[in-house]
Order: C-alpha cells, then sequence, then structure tokens
C-alpha cells in the first residue's frame, strides 16, 4: 500500500491522542509514556525499571485500557514455573466418557502482556517468555502456536542490587527493544498524584487506539525512510561501544562489552517511529541520538571501574557521543 502524508499525519495525530489519554491518568513520566508507544509502534518490547511505588504497573494498565488490546498480567514471583506463563496439555474427559489431553493457554496468549517484576523469578522461568519475545509463537510439548498480533511485553523490574531479585540473562535482556528507568516525581507531580488518588475526582479512561491501527501504524513504520549518511551515523554508534576496537576513552575504559547487531536493528526502529509519530516520513539525527540511551543502556555492560566511580550506562552513553561530535 502506498501511503501518503496525510495518512501519516492522521496516524501521527492519533497516537498523540492515546499520548493525551494516558497523561490525564498518569502523571509525569514523560519519557516512560513516549517510549512504551515508540516500541508500541515499533513492534518490540519495553523493560521498565524502577523503585517500588513509582507507578510501572499503573503506567501499563492504563495503556492497555487506552489501547484495544487483550490484556494479562503475570505475577513472577521465585517460585513461578515455566507452564504458569506458557500453559499446559490437561487430561480432559469428554461427555462421551473418553479421555484426550488438552491445551490450556497460558497468561502469555493476550496482545499485551504485563510482566510484573521480571527480575523476582528464576532464570529458568524468565527464560520461557525468549521465543515468545523474540518468535511471537510458544512451543509446549513440541506444538508450536502463534500469537496474536500485535503482541507486546511490557515488563516491570526493580533494581538487580535489592534483595530477592535475579539478574535477567543477557538474551533475554537483548530482547527489550529498550529500557525505561522511572525517576523519583519532583514536588509539583507529587502534589498532582495526592491530588489525584486520594480524593473524590475518578476519571475513565477512554479507548484510542484500535489493535488494527497498531497493526497499520507497524506497517506504516517501515516506510519512514533512513538516509545513507543517517545509517552510517547509526551503525557508528553501535561499533563505537565495542572496546576492543573504539577509538573512545570512555568505551575502551568503562565499558566491558558494548551492543551487538540487535542494538542496530533496535536504534533503527525507535528512531523511525519518532520520526513517524512526529509525522515525518524520514529520520532525523536528532531522532538517532534521542534514542541512544533507551535502546543501548541495557545492551552495554560496564566493568569494575565504571561501577567504583559510580558512572551509569546513561553517563558513559552521554561521553560517547559527545565524543563522537568532537571528532
Amino acid at each position: 500500500m502506498n501511503y501518503t502524508p496525510e495518512h501519516f499525519e492522521q496516524m501521527s495525530a492519533k497516537f498523540a491522542q492515546a499520548k493525551q489519554e494516558i497523561s490525564t491518568f498518569i502523571v509525569g513520566q514523560h519519557e516512560a509514556i513516549d517510549y512504551t508507544l515508540l516500541a508500541m509502534v515499533a513492534g518490540g518490547h519495553t523493560l521498565l525499571e524502577g523503585l517500588p511505588g513509582l507507578g510501572k504497573t499503573m503506567l501499563i494498565r492504563t495503556i492497555g485500557e487506552v489501547c484495544d488490546l487483550s490484556f494479562s498480567r503475570i505475577q513472577f514471583t521465585p517460585d513461578l514455573m515455566p507452564a504458569d506463563i506458557t500453559g499446559t496439555s490437561m487430561i480432559e474427559r469428554s461427555e462421551d466418557g473418553k479421555t484426550d489431553f488438552v491445551f490450556k493457554k497460558g497468561p502469555i496468549f493476550h496482545q499485551l502482556v504485563l510482566a510484573d517484576e521480571i527480575n523476582r523469578a528464576t532464570p529458568k522461568t524468565q527464560s520461557a517468555l525468549l521465543e515468545a519475545m523474540g518468535e511471537h509463537t510458544v512451543t509446549v510439548l513440541g506444538e508450536t502456536r502463534k500469537m496474536e498480533e500485535p503482541f507486546f511485553v511490557l515488563a516491570t523490574q526493580n533494581p538487580i542490587e535489592m534483595e530477592g531479585t535475579y539478574p535477567l540473562p543477557e538474551a533475554q535482556v537483548d530482547r527489550f527493544l529498550c529500557k525505561v528507568v522511572l525517576p523519583y516525581p519532583s514536588k509539583s507531580e507529587l502534589k498532582e498524584i495526592m491530588v489525584r488518588t486520594t480524593g473524590t475526582t475518578s476519571h475513565d479512561l477512554q479507548q484510542v487506539l484500535s489493535a488494527q491501527e497498531i497493526r497499520e501504524a507497524q506497517a506504516m513504520v517501515k516506510h519512514v525512510l533512513v538516509a545513507d549518511d543517517l545509517m552510517d551515523y547509526a551503525i557508528t554508534l553501535i561499533t563505537s561501544t565495542h572496546p576492543e576496537s573504539s577509538t573512545l576513552e570512555p568505551i575502551t575504559r568503562f565499558v566491558q562489552f558494548g551492543s551487538g547487531p540487535r542494538g542496530l536493528q533496535s536504534l533503527i526502529r525507535i528512531a523511525k517511529a519518532r520520526a513517524f509519530l512526529a509525522g515525518r516520513l524520514h529520520v532525523s539525527i536528532a531522532d538517532l541520538k534521542q534514542s541512544v540511551k533507551p535502546v543501548l543502556r541495557h545492551r552495554i555492560r560496564l566493568n569494575y571501574e565504571a561501577e567504583a566511580l559510580g558512572y551509569t550506562p546513561d553517563h558513559v552513553l552521554d561521553l560517547m557521543i559527545e565524543e563522537l561530535a568532537k571528532a
């Protein structure tokens, strides 16, 4: 299908309306709202990290209400088993007395899946999400079943330094298109949260986006153009995170390992989604620069020196972009 600039403007306005509706209930957390919607447009999954009580779960529930998607919530705990996520085959007796194996779908078989406190579960259970996130299929007892499209996993996690948490396997972390770190709310935001949550005023959220519109947006974003020089810059951003070949001092000094090819794919997808939601048919250099931290902060591993100095991936990525600008 040939999309016109009017198509892009109309769909961009639709997502802007959805963002506005979410913001009527969620106070602040603009980056989390932006990149969750961007990841949905780009067809990817989002990881939200923050301390308890910052509204991670409420944000995802709100997005589920604004978008007309089937929704399920999985509370990850240390005793959660893979079959609790994917489902399992059970013996059932029919009315005529015969018995047969019947597959009972798990909560993963929804369009919007909230994986709450994902790092509370063991690595074995966390890995049950890998196939669903990467291939949009689930294989149980040798039989592969497809997920209903669109399919998104929105996961929350507490900082891994907290007790009772398990660091996510690198393979699974890489499956998330972007990672958003939720900050503490400001004083004015705290006041607004109290007004909205402790008073008598209630707010009924309106459904703004349908599953069909999200699928259409995912098809449209693929038509956003990336100029050759911007593609080269995106590749430079990724290769600059590799300490064994980078010439940038912040990377060679503080990074243990950098991003792989999926990081480049994610960077381009998010940059295209940013351009799309701005109503543009082409990616700008600002789209790439503003996408670096959400896309790469979970794809680089800092070494002990960086941790000893209190550096975060965001800090190192900022230094990297500054050094590239000087080159």
